[in-house]
């Protein structure tokens, strides 16, 4: 089971951090991406990071900007999101995929329900 929360209302520039709980399984043996869906558009990948933590990969929109990390002492995902920018704005999900790292979220196993970020101009 997976609980993304952090989500909120803020104003262009301004940061916010958003965190992945998982439980259930051992969070050691998944990849981790957080992924994006704004009103009306597909689901678009975000971040991910290894199992370890060792490596991230990130969307072009967003490298730079936003930083992925994991503590798998605390089975916890963490989006750090600076420079926040309008087209920021979706419903940010995690995900959880057995194994090594994939872009493709149709790859995915286990997916929390999303928290809504909002930025405004």
């Amino acid at each position: 089971q997976l609980q993304a929360s952090g989500g909120g209302l803020v104003q262009a520039g301004d940061s916010l951090r958003l965190s992945c709980a998982a439980s259930g399984r051992t969070f050691s043996d998944y990849s981790m991406s957080w992924f994006r869906q704004a009103p009306g558009k597909e689901r678009d990948f975000v971040v991910g990071i290894t199992r370890s933590g060792g490596r991230t990969y990130y969307g072009d929109s967003v490298e730079g900007r936003f930083t992925a990390s994991r503590d798998n002492t605390k089975n916890t995902l963490y989006l750090q999101m600076n420079s926040l920018k309008p087209e920021d704005t979706a419903v940010y999900f995690c995900a959880a995929r057995y194994g090594v790292f994939t872009f493709r979220p149709v790859q995915y196993d286990y997916w929390g329900k999303g928290t809504l970020v909002t930025v405004s101009s």
